[in-house]
């Protein structure tokens, strides 16, 4: 069982290591809080206690798991790759669209934020 995000990414080539690393920062500059940890056998964000996105490599593309949601609100934008009801497929021979993945991140963060009772008073 993987425990981190270094174990995941060993099992990989240079070339979807570098891939997956350029997610993982990407994802990091825009939630610096949240939490890296590996769930459903994947390497995962969590932020105030919430998944708030997975991803994971395969034989041809990188899957991304923002949650339906986020893939309803971007739909225009996503209309390049496929999807499904909660996954983004980037093909491995096309540029990882970290702008966009920032974006939907963006996007978690503030439904995370607004969904989340504070006690901040």
């Amino acid at each position: 069982m993987m425990k981190n995000f270094q174990e995941y990414f060993s099992q990989f080539d240079q070339t979807m290591i570098d891939k997956l690393e350029s997610i993982r920062i990407a994802i990091r500059n825009e939630i610096p809080e949240g939490e890296e940890c590996i769930k459903y056998l994947m390497p995962t964000f969590v932020f105030h206690g919430k998944n708030m996105i997975h991803f994971a490599a395969f034989t041809n593309h990188i899957g991304l798991y923002p949650g339906p949601e986020a893939i309803s609100f971007y739909e225009k934008e996503l209309s390049n790759y496929k999807t499904s009801k909660g996954a983004i497929q980037i093909p491995l021979d096309q540029d990882v669209p970290l702008e966009l993945i920032k974006k939907i991140v963006q996007h978690a963060k503030a439904r995370i934020l607004k969904t989340t009772k504070t006690t901040n008073k």
